[in-house]
């Protein structure tokens, strides 16, 4: 992968939109609680750089979350971040301050990296039924106590506004309760307490739904597993089916060489693993479901080197009906069943017995510079280049 495809790539295109978040943010603060002090600090009405300050920050936030969208490859993410960017850059405009220069050229450069990887993003979004509830419990919660106060408005101190009414409800609901605005009638007091009943019940659903991907995030991390966010970044990598003796040399080369995920069925080798930070997702790597869960269609190869030829055959044969197009090597352990794993859609097969073999007969024979073939090979101590 040259330069440039790796600057375009899936990564950059959640990278760049995640450090625009952070310096809208960052920005809004600074115009908030610092003068102004920009190029433009003199055309544009104090009044609109503030309210700018403001709203960045809040672009800053929902940016943050449209990025999390982007990890899931959600198309609705897509079109919220497309439209922020420009945003952010008119907000970093608008507040006029030497620290909005970087967000405001971070926010350009951006845009296109995304567009370009449009096609990337291509998933619907999807709410389970948890997911729902929560968001119309919340939802309900508040307007129910908004369009509550604000009919009785007259039975409360301080409710003089629409946004007076949302006001109150938001800091009843939360529990907040600053006490400026308060029921003056008994009417109004068991209103407000309908509120927090219903506010809290909505909040802790909210929170609930907020909670479990974390909490799953940690159960596969304790099973060995990468979570879907993390699958969801892969690209270019190699696929390795199964976990055996023959694997082992396999990963320590990979780490170095190119991003890779294994697909094992053996939960406790899975484990161990994820702890040493290896990719790998603990299935059975002969199924469909696990090879798509781990982007076998952006993959660049698949590697089948466990210690069951017949394991691997039914994986390779997998695997090529999921992708014809891709590079599959395969080891196989006996050297009868070479031929085998050709047949079942493997492209290139290396029988590490016949090759050892071979290396042992010629030195026995005595042909020279055998050792320094093998070393050379299996790139020992001195991690040279094949």
């Amino acid at each position: 992968m040259d330069w440039s495809r790796e600057w375009l790539s899936a990564r950059a295109t959640i990278l760049l939109p995640t450090l625009v978040a952070v310096l809208s943010f960052v920005t809004g603060v600074a115009n908030i609680t610092s003068p102004i002090s920009g190029v433009l600090g003199t055309a544009i009405p104090e009044s609109f750089q503030l309210a700018a300050g403001f709203t960045g920050a809040l672009t800053g936030f929902t940016l943050l979350v449209s990025v999390a969208g982007l990890r899931k490859r959600l198309r609705a993410a897509w079109y919220l971040t497309v439209v922020l960017l420009p945003v952010s850059a008119l907000q970093g405009i608008v507040q006029s301050s030497p620290l909005s220069a970087p967000l405001v050229v971070l926010s350009l450069v951006s845009l296109p990296t995304l567009l370009v990887n449009r096609h990337r993003f291509d998933r619907e979004f999807d709410l389970s039924t948890a997911q729902l509830a929560a968001g119309a419990a919340l939802l309900g919660a508040q307007v129910y106590g908004t369009v509550g106060t604000w009919a009785l408005r007259e039975e409360f101190n301080g409710v003089a506004t629409l946004t007076d009414a949302f006001y109150y409800t938001l800091v009843t609901a939360s529990t907040v309760g600053y006490g400026d605005v308060t029921p003056a009638t008994d009417r109004a007091t068991l209103f407000g307490m309908s509120v927090v009943l219903l506010g809290t019940a909505s909040f802790a659903i909210a929170l609930g739904t907020l909670l479990g991907p974390a909490i799953e995030k940690r159960l596969s991390e304790a099973l060995g597993n990468m979570t879907d966010a993390q699958l969801d970044l892969l690209e270019n990598h190699v696929v390795v089916l199964g976990y055996g003796d023959l694997t082992e040399p396999i990963i320590d080369e990979l780490v170095d060489a190119t991003d890779f995920v294994v697909v094992t069925p053996d939960q406790e080798k899975a484990a161990r693993l994820q702890q040493r930070d290896i990719a790998v997702l603990t299935d059975d790597p002969s199924d469909e479901a696990p090879l798509l869960r781990a982007g076998i269609d952006d993959a660049r190869a698949v590697v089948a080197a466990t210690n069951d030829d017949a394991q691997d055959a039914l994986a390779i044969l997998t695997a090529r009906a999921l992708n014809s197009d891709l590079n599959i090597v395969a080891a196989a352990t006996d050297r009868e069943n070479v031929e085998k794993l050709r047949r079942a859609g493997a492209d290139t097969v290396i029988s590490p017995a016949v090759i050892g073999g071979h290396l042992l007969v010629q030195s026995a024979l005595g042909r020279e510079g055998m050792e320094s073939v093998a070393d050379h090979l299996l790139e020992v101590e001195d991690g040279g280049d094949l």
